[in-house]
């Protein structure tokens, strides 16, 4: 009987964990089925593009899938019970569930509104693509000369609003950071990052806690406010909620607790990629949530899943970061380089030959997802860990 593999969630983590198992296992022995709530694959680094107008390139996954051997279920994943080894989903066709043998979980994560009252109520984000689209939506129907106030000083808030006051220039657009802007760059990225603030007009609020969000105003925490026809939320990432839910071992954070593989430790049939999992990388420090700890995430749960079943060689990559990206519009960038555990150096590369390096960046990724095993040949081996008639997995050593 094949040994069934159920990936819950096509972002990069998820989409390129599937495709790459479907080039390591033969089809014959697995049956891969991949869960995600929308037909496309969104290209989340490239929201703030979308939430401006910007056309993205369609990538259904139909068509990215034809002819691997991954089947596509269009649904939305409602429910996890690892000990059962089953997935309550619900689609077109009315709620079911699925069996697995192993699991692979990638539902990702969403927006933080932080408790914050009125943010829910009245900010709008661009963690995913219904979100961008709502803001796009609302940018649209903005006047010349009204405010948009983007809450976070991380990468998502500065290439939001960067984004947002290149395409534009008749808002006026702040940013409201909670430390310093750009405080965890080097000296010549902050230097850079407030040459380009100054130049699209960029008002800029720090060392600003805010308190709450009201339909035309940002309050901070003392009281002072700032006027906001349109606030955007961009103050970090909430994992999905379902893993909470279950018997897996999680953080704090409600991330899914695993080895040096990405596999649970407390359930064994269960791997997490992506945003999803608390995976510690150099310094011992977690992995931040990103594309740059997604994708590689995916590359190693994918091999270790497919070593674990073929009896091969068990992978053990150190999972390290190289730079950190920011697109600031579309004719300025900034590359940030960083040590293996993501910590800024003096060397940063800046202006338009940044703009088109994020770009290749941007691409390359979207690539990849279609190319899991980066257009290198790959060998499809047969599966040794069988399933029972009874449907229970037999277990080969870690």
């Amino acid at each position: 009987m094949q040994h069934r593999i159920v990936v819950l969630g096509a972002g990069y983590a998820g989409a390129i964990a599937a495709g790459r198992l479907a080039k390591r296992l033969r089809r014959e022995d697995v049956a891969i089925t991949l869960v995600n709530a929308e037909p496309d694959f969104v290209e989340r680094v490239r929201m703030h593009q979308l939430a401006t107008g910007q056309r993205l390139k369609p990538r259904p996954f139909a068509e990215m899938f034809a002819g691997t051997g991954v089947e596509v279920r269009i649904a939305k994943v409602t429910g996890v019970d690892a000990n059962r080894r089953t997935v309550a989903v619900t689609g077109a066709d009315g709620d079911g569930e699925l069996a697995y043998d192993t699991l692979v979980y990638a539902l990702g994560s969403g927006w933080n509104p932080q408790g914050v009252p009125g943010t829910a109520e009245h900010a709008y984000e661009i963690a995913g693509r219904p979100g961008a689209l709502r803001l796009r939506e609302r940018l649209a129907r903005l006047g010349a000369g009204q405010t948009v106030v983007v809450v976070g000083g991380g990468l998502t808030g500065v290439e939001a609003a960067t984004e947002i006051a290149e395409a534009r220039p008749d808002l006026r657009v702040a940013l409201a950071a909670r430390d310093g802007l750009g405080d965890w760059l080097s000296p010549k990225g902050r230097e850079h990052l407030r040459k380009v603030f100054g130049r699209l007009g960029i008002t800029v609020h720090e060392h600003f806690t805010v308190g709450s969000v009201e339909a035309d105003r940002v309050v901070a925490a003392d009281g002072t406010a700032v006027p906001a026809a349109v606030t955007v939320w961009a103050t970090g990432f909430a994992v999905h909620p379902i893993a909470q839910a279950t018997t897996l071992e999680v953080s704090e954070t409600g991330q899914i607790v695993v080895d040096g593989t990405l596999r649970s430790v407390s359930h064994p049939d269960v791997y997490a990629v992506g945003d999803a999992a608390m995976a510690m990388g150099p310094g011992n420090k977690p992995l931040r949530m990103s594309c740059a700890s997604g994708t590689p995430s995916a590359w190693q749960a994918a091999d270790a899943i497919a070593a674990r079943l073929t009896g091969g060689k068990l992978p053990h990559v150190s999972i390290r970061y190289f730079n950190q990206c920011v697109s600031l519009g579309r004719k300025d960038g900034l590359i940030q380089f960083v040590t293996a555990d993501d910590r800024a150096v003096p060397a940063a590369l800046t202006g338009r030959l940044a703009a088109l390096y994020k770009e290749l960046v941007c691409k390359s990724a979207a690539w990849g997802v279609a190319n899991p095993t980066l257009g290198m040949p790959a060998r499809r081996r047969p599966v040794t860990h069988k399933r029972t008639a009874a449907g229970s997995a037999l277990r080969e050593p870690a």
